[in-house]
């Protein structure tokens, strides 16, 4: 009889406080990411639902729902479909953190994207504003997801000035939904916000040639700009190579 359990895979891969995240491949050969938690293991499809479900047969929950819209379909946001979005919700979110753990920015981008789009939707057609404001409130977390995974990607491709305008286009966003919940007072003194300030700060202060590779690195790190400083590894790395 086939054993069922992953002892052998929990003990070749110790859980580590910051997590752990790393791409391997299915038994018919594709695109799998495992996440090690400290209870066990997650492992999520790379595209489609993390699950790999299909809602009504769409790739994911605001696939259907945006094409019942389409349709003029009526849509009532019930409790048990609620609780489908809520799934899609922490699902994506658990990816999106893979993608970010993973440098995989551009899909970091995609899948807060998503996310996004699907808060919009819910923002529009549910009629219980304590269910909606759950997902509201962390809008400007997602959104400084994507801003971050957008500015990494032009820092990547060194267009520095992209970055720069990306963040702040990124942080009129982030104010905007703090507007709209009511925490304009908030909004300066926000961890996120400062994070972005910082990094938007980092980039005018100098071109990436005003620099060494090797100092920019230092300033990142100690500035707390850990995917910032891990693309400057890969720069250094592939320099020496």
């Amino acid at each position: 009889m086939r054993s069922k359990h992953i002892d052998h895979l929990l003990n070749d891969w110790p859980f580590e406080p910051d997590g752990s995240v790393r791409l391997v491949k299915g038994a018919d050969g594709r695109d799998l990411i495992q996440v090690r938690i400290d209870l066990g293991l997650l492992q999520l499809e790379v595209s489609g639902r993390p699950d790999g479900m299909k809602p009504e047969g769409f790739p994911s929950i605001l696939d259907w729902l945006m094409h019942r819209e389409l349709e003029s379909q009526e849509i009532e946001l019930d409790d048990d479909l609620c609780n489908e979005v809520d799934r899609e919700f922490v699902q994506f979110y658990h990816r999106r953190m893979a993608w970010l753990r993973l440098q995989k920015f551009d899909l970091a981008v995609r899948d807060a994207n998503h996310t996004l789009a699907l808060m919009d939707f819910c923002r529009e057609h549910s009629e219980d504003e304590e269910w909606t404001f759950q997902h509201e409130q962390h809008r400007a977390f997602v959104l400084f997801h994507r801003i971050q995974a957008s500015a990494l990607i032009a820092i990547e491709n060194q267009e520095v000035e992209q970055a720069v305008e990306l963040i702040d286009d990124g942080l009129e966003e982030i104010r905007e939904s703090f507007d709209d919940l009511g925490w304009e007072e908030y909004y300066e003194t926000d961890e996120l916000v400062v994070r972005l300030g910082e990094l938007r700060e980092s980039l005018q202060k100098d071109s990436p040639t005003a620099k060494s590779l090797q100092q920019q690195l230092e300033e990142a790190v100690q500035s707390e700009q850990y995917e910032l400083a891990a693309i400057l590894r890969d720069q250094m790395s592939r320099r020496e190579c």
